[in-house]
């Protein structure tokens, strides 16, 4: 190898002052000389690692001697092909070696040190002494002493901690702390001294001194150093290792060839395989719905504009008319108050509407609640798979899934919003807002695309588990009536034998229990409004706890359950259908609810 520039790297512990003068001049003389690297300046000393021509080298070593108690400043030298370092910095620290540890002062005193030679005829010799390598895990990975007790830290802020876990026994044995050139040692010997410790050496010059007298006997691998060579071997000489472009890891060879490694995205030791980034995901998610629910989004009063389309059916009727048409469930004086309070305002202006104007069909309107506050939800929602393409979630109860009613903040669709922003996320089809389960959800339209006309046609396979009141004779058992269309008081739907969409579901006992009540599974196999629990009540058996379809053919006057109310047990157990992006059949299954 032809070298052109010298490397060097050194440290001295010495009373320093007056830092911002020494800084100013060291870096107007290293930039001067065309020199790269870092000098670390403290009241504690100096640590430097400088690359450049030999001779600019020399002359910053030549002024550094000048300073007061820094003229044993001893580098360790080693040649590249290229220059290691980016830019030219002098920073002024509070450590030259931050450790963080009061009272461990090198200047003052440190542990007895072993030359590099010694060291090698000690191993020569088999003499029993202990290793101990007190870098940084990472540093550990292209290679160590044989045989030496790894410290196991991520930062040297952690080796006080590391060192009170050592066996107990080492306290009598003989030590021999180690680093790549030193300077850890100057602080991690005292201290290990200060804990009990009572037969400490550190190496003199640490690995890279090692390596320049003795070469690398009983060392296996090379050595890490902080600039773009990543590592060296035991001549001093830059090896092939590299660093992840990701977790900054050093990467031997061997690390290169793995199939784990793909460069600037991905190393064996940061590589993460899709179900672990997955999960690592779905923490985030939950941790931001937690976040975003706590308080309920829709706790807090504000004001919610409700748009209003005006139906073609509507066309050339009243404002007032169209309104109680297209909104039956709120009476017509209600209605008219909410016109003289001025909350019913143009899509455009926000200027008051009137009940007698005139409307056309496709005209827009808005309602205004004021200081608006939104009944209590259950928000605790479960993740059960994320990727692209979509999400599959388990969804509590009381939540509805979309904006209306009393609801818009506190709905599925809104907390998903917020916590997929910018995503525009769409959910592939419905649960009312008192049933749980399953509910899968796409990232994009094209996705949604992709996955709502699987529903549509009858390609997704639907399991649910229910409760009735009573015990049907059969273990097995369908229901065929078909259900209107058209949404009647509170939007229910109810059996229309005229003019109703086909449906079926069929249904199969699991338990007739001692209550009263059945555990069953049924199996929409077509996808109506209220279909399994409009079928089950046709038939006698109404879901427990359904605040709509009551025992005896009555209908209820709620159609969303309070928070604190009993559950409507009806559960979202199981769905099949096929992936947008794999094009293969998935299936997800939920947790069974307490009361199955």
């Amino acid at each position: 190898m032809t070298a052109t520039i010298t490397n060097i790297s050194c440290y001295k512990f010495a009373t320093l002052s007056d830092l911002k003068s020494l800084r100013e001049r060291l870096i107007m003389l290293c930039k001067g000389w065309g020199l790269k690297g870092t000098i670390l300046l403290s009241t504690e000393g100096i640590n430097l690692f400088i690359a450049g021509s030999r001779e600019e080298v020399d002359m910053l070593v030549a002024e550094i001697r000048r300073i007061p108690g820094l003229e044993g400043l001893a580098p360790k030298y080693s040649d590249s092909e290229h220059q290691p370092f980016n830019r030219m910095l002098v920073r002024i620290k509070k450590e030259i070696i931050a450790f963080g540890v009061e009272g461990i002062e090198p200047g003052e005193y440190t542990s007895p040190r072993i030359e590099a030679r010694t060291l090698k005829q000690w191993l020569d010799e088999g003499r029993p002494v202990t290793l101990l390598d007190t870098r940084n895990d990472y540093e550990v990975k292209l290679g160590t002493f044989k045989n030496a007790h790894v410290i196991g830290v991520n930062t040297f802020r952690d080796f006080p901690a590391a060192v009170r876990a050592l066996p107990p026994e080492l306290k009598k044995q003989p030590i021999v702390t180690f680093c790549t050139g030193g300077i850890r040692c100057e602080k991690a010997a005292p201290f290990m001294e200060r804990e009990g410790f009572a037969q400490i050496w550190q190496l003199e010059g640490g690995i890279l001194k090692y390596f320049e007298e003795v070469g690398g006997d009983h060392y296996d691998g090379e050595c890490f150093v902080f600039d773009q060579r990543v590592g060296v071997d035991p001549g001093l000489e830059e090896t092939q290792s590299t660093q992840c472009y990701m977790c900054q890891s050093p990467l031997s060879d061997a690390d290169q060839a793995d199939t784990r490694f793909v460069e600037n995205v991905s190393c064996p030791y940061c590589f993460k395989s899709t179900e672990q980034q997955m999960q690592e995901s779905i923490v985030k998610r939950h941790e931001a719905i937690r976040r975003l629910t706590t308080p309920l989004p829709g706790s807090t009063p504000y004001d919610n504009y409700r748009p209003l389309s005006v139906p073609k059916t509507c066309d050339g009727m009243t404002l007032l008319d169209t309104l109680v048409a297209i909104l039956p469930v709120v009476p017509r004086t209600e209605w008219l108050m909410r016109f003289e309070n001025r909350r019913l305002l143009g899509m455009e202006t926000h200027s008051p509407a009137s009940a007698d104007q005139i409307v056309r069909a496709g005209e827009r309107f808005v309602q205004l609640v004021a200081a608006n506050v939104e009944p209590d939800v259950n928000a605790d929602i479960h993740l059960l798979h994320e990727d692209q393409a979509i999400l599959v979630l388990e969804k509590p109860a009381p939540l509805p899934m979309h904006p209306g009613g009393r609801f818009n903040r506190n709905t599925l669709q809104y907390i998903l919003d917020e916590v997929y922003h910018p995503q525009k996320l769409r959910a592939c089809h419905r649960l009312d807002a008192n049933t749980t389960g399953l509910v899968v959800v796409a990232r994009s339209r094209h996705f949604a695309g992709q996955v709502q006309p699987q529903f549509a046609r009858g390609e997704v396979e639907k399991l649910y588990q229910v409760r009735v009141q009573g015990h049907p004779v059969d273990d097995e058992f369908a229901c065929d009536a078909p259900i209107s269309s058209e949404a009647s008081t509170l939007g229910s739907r109810e059996v229309d034998e005229e003019s109703g969409d086909a449906s079926r579901t069929e249904f199969r006992v699991l338990r007739r229990d001692a209550d009263g009540t059945a555990l069953l599974e049924a199996r929409p196999l077509t996808g109506r409004t209220n279909q399994i629990r409009i079928h089950l009540w046709q038939l006698g058996f109404p879901v427990v706890g359904d605040p709509v379809y009551l025992p005896g053919g009555a209908k209820g006057d709620t159609q969303t359950l309070d928070k604190q109310d009993a559950p409507m047990c009806l559960h979202a157990q199981r769905i099949s259908f096929t992936h947008p992006l794999t094009k293969q059949r998935v299936t997800y299954e939920s947790s069974p609810p307490t009361w199955v």
